[in-house]
């Protein structure tokens, strides 16, 4: 399969009728590489800059969008754009990526890569890096709707694994109505936002020139169709 792009999950199996079946979804991914060096938007692996998230759905990776959560509440003007991330401060950067998912898809991981240490111009590097998922921008765990990475860069070069609070793996089973299509009429109506803040810190830390991070969503979309017990009981609707 090269590239499929229809309203509705993709499902796999070879017995979708009768009592007996082993039908489920396709796990999914989305990824984002940010190069800390490429400073163009509209290339490979550019990592946005102060106050500058980026979207890797675009042409890659150009300026992305984050939209204020509309919590399911349609509006006749469409989604407004939400303040943009927090600007570069001594000690202290924030970058990430903002990625669109299926209504109501569940979000299996977050994995955070750590390819390669970022610097700053001074030759320095933060001393921690922590990564928030949420469904906007966020600076903490305690504003992080789905999951959380923390690591220590000096150590952490290679993959890490996101963990989640019991409400977080609760939000995850089912990813929120966030952010209505900007072409009516159009399907999907809905999307799930989901933003992965990198919070980086160190003394007298300021904007990195090098440094390379991969940021990579898995999610199923949700099956609406697959029946129950009253309702076509074995999965003929899909």
């Amino acid at each position: 399969m090269g590239r499929s792009t229809f309203e509705g999950p993709i499902l796999s199996g070879d017995n979708r009728f009768g009592q007996q079946r082993d039908v489920g979804p396709v796990l999914l991914t989305q990824y984002a590489f940010l190069d800390f060096s490429k400073t163009t938007a509209g290339t490979a692996g550019y990592a946005g800059s102060s106050g500058v998230f980026v979207s890797s759905n675009n042409i890659p990776n150009n300026v992305g969008t984050i939209w204020t959560p509309q919590a399911g509440a349609y509006s006749a003007s469409g989604p407004t754009v939400a303040t943009a991330p927090t600007a570069d401060a001594a000690g202290t950067i924030y970058r990430g990526a903002v990625f669109l998912l299926p209504q109501a898809s569940y979000l299996y991981n977050v994995t955070l890569d750590f390819i390669a240490n970022p610097v700053d111009a001074a030759t320095l590097s933060p001393s921690t890096v922590a990564c928030y998922v949420s469904n906007q921008f966020v600076t903490s765990s305690t504003g992080a709707v789905y999951a959380s990475v923390a690591s220590n860069t000096t150590t952490a070069i290679g993959r890490t694994t996101a963990t989640y609070t019991a409400t977080q793996y609760a939000n995850c089973q089912s990813t929120l109505q966030d952010v209505q299509n900007i072409q009516p009429g159009t399907q999907p109506t809905w999307f799930s936002q989901v933003v992965v803040t990198l919070g980086m810190t160190g003394n007298s830390w300021n904007s990195p020139v090098s440094g390379k991070f991969g940021i990579t969503l898995q999610y199923a979309q949700a099956d609406t169709n697959i029946g129950n017990s009253s309702t076509y009981p074995y999965g003929n609707f899909d």
